[in-house]
């Protein structure tokens, strides 16, 4: 699917500093245009921190996505 989808314009780099150093308050999330899910992480604290080490195991293996379901991958 994400040979169909394409490959994002958000940089590999940015989106996992972000989620490194301000996961728990769903920085790279606004950065990727996933508002929504952004002030859930805000609100929740990145799910206790849970949710924001997922995404940055996500971001790592790359099948983390932006809004319009683009891979963010560091190729």
């Amino acid at each position: 699917m994400e040979n169909q989808v394409g490959k994002s314009e958000k940089g590999f780099v940015p989106t996992i500093l972000l989620c490194l150093f301000l996961g728990v308050f769903g920085v790279h999330r606004f950065y990727v245009g996933k508002v929504g899910t952004g002030v859930i992480q805000l609100l929740t604290l990145g799910g206790l921190g849970i949710w924001s080490f997922i995404d940055l195991i996500m971001i790592i293996v790359g099948n983390f996505t932006d809004s319009e379901g683009k891979v963010i991958k560091n190729d």
